[in-house]
């Protein structure tokens, strides 16, 4: 959407009843520039790419949900911000939810004031993160030098991550989990009906941009990073433009930062067990195995050849990954 469209309530209002809408665990889902957004996401979503203005040094993560956001953002704030921060034991990550340290654009910066919130003031390299598709991302971030890191995960654990998160919620309004919802949603979800997808279309977006300008654009993938979180560190400290240096890497720096970061230490910190970042999300929602292949144990191989068709077009756009089960 062009900065000069109009933004007002009543043009947005009418924008959104225009267009096609679903349902994804009771919350409405509208089909918005070929993805969908959440209605309460609707908003802040067009006044982020009307209003932002990005900085040659902002630094954007990018991520489809559930596709290891929380891990990420907790690697790349300690990344940029090590040479400030005090012991591992001391560390900023004891008293803030990574979602706190950088924030995403259309679930906070432009959710509580559409308009144009006051980021002046946020000192360079002003960190954010997004799950909008990158077609639909401002102008401003893709004609500036702004780096985006982009992080995938195999789509069949991302599914069976966002059903058991969107589940808690089910269970908080008294909906018991069953196998009719599980296959509604995976059907829904396969179709590429959920929250920001369809997946493919997602992850192809970032990916070829990657292919056209890779100092621009850094491509993750989740399994990767358990694989091999040292390289791939590196690899996006470099990409950032804060390399460790050999004295780091002699002092075990790296090794710190794998580990105050893990999944594991992220669980056990006071701050992720109790209170929210998100209003209607709990801290301790955003947590849970983080496991690779761990869809075998929910997803039967009649509901795993469901994906077939989204895995064929991403084989198809020459896009290859040894973590993803092209023949499922």
């Amino acid at each position: 959407m062009a900065a000069s469209e109009p933004t007002n309530t009543t043009s947005l209002d009418s924008l959104r009843d225009s267009l096609p809408k679903e349902l994804w665990f009771g919350d409405t889902l509208y089909l918005y520039q070929g993805f969908w957004c959440f209605g309460v996401l609707f908003d802040p979503t067009v006044a982020f790419q009307t209003h932002f203005e990005a900085h040659d040094t902002d630094i954007i993560l990018a991520s489809l949900p559930k596709t290891g956001t929380t891990w990420l953002k907790s690697l790349l704030y300690t990344i940029v911000n090590r040479q400030n921060l005090p012991t591992i034991s001391q560390h900023i990550l004891h008293s803030k939810n990574p979602h706190e340290l950088i924030q995403h654009f259309e679930l906070e910066v432009y959710r509580y004031d559409h308009n144009r919130p006051d980021l002046a003031d946020i000192p360079p390299p002003r960190l954010f993160a997004t799950h909008v598709p990158y077609p639909s991302l401002p102008d401003s971030i893709k004609t500036s030098k702004c780096r985006i890191v982009y992080v995938s995960r195999n789509p069949l654990d991302t599914f069976v991550s966002l059903w058991h998160f969107f589940l808690q919620f089910d269970r908080i309004k008294g909906t018991e989990a069953n196998a009719e919802l599980m296959e509604e949603h995976l059907s829904k979800y396969c179709k590429g009906i959920c929250p920001f997808g369809p997946h493919e279309d997602h992850l192809l977006g970032y990916w070829k941009e990657t292919q056209k300008n890779p100092q621009k654009v850094l491509f993750l993938e989740y399994e990767g990073l358990k694989k091999d979180p040292k390289g791939h560190l590196k690899k996006l400290a470099e990409f950032v433009g804060y390399p460790f240096s050999k004295e780091e890497e002699e002092n075990n720096v790296i090794d710190d930062i794998i580990d105050i970061c893990s999944l594991k230490s992220l669980k056990d910190m006071e701050i992720n067990k109790t209170g929210h970042v998100f209003p209607e999300v709990e801290n301790k929602f955003l947590f849970r195995k983080g496991e690779v292949g761990n869809w075998t144990n929910d997803l039967t191989p009649s509901m795993a050849k469901q994906f077939d068709q989204m895995l064929k077009k991403i084989k198809d756009a020459g896009f290859c990954s040894t973590y993803y089960p092209m023949d499922v």
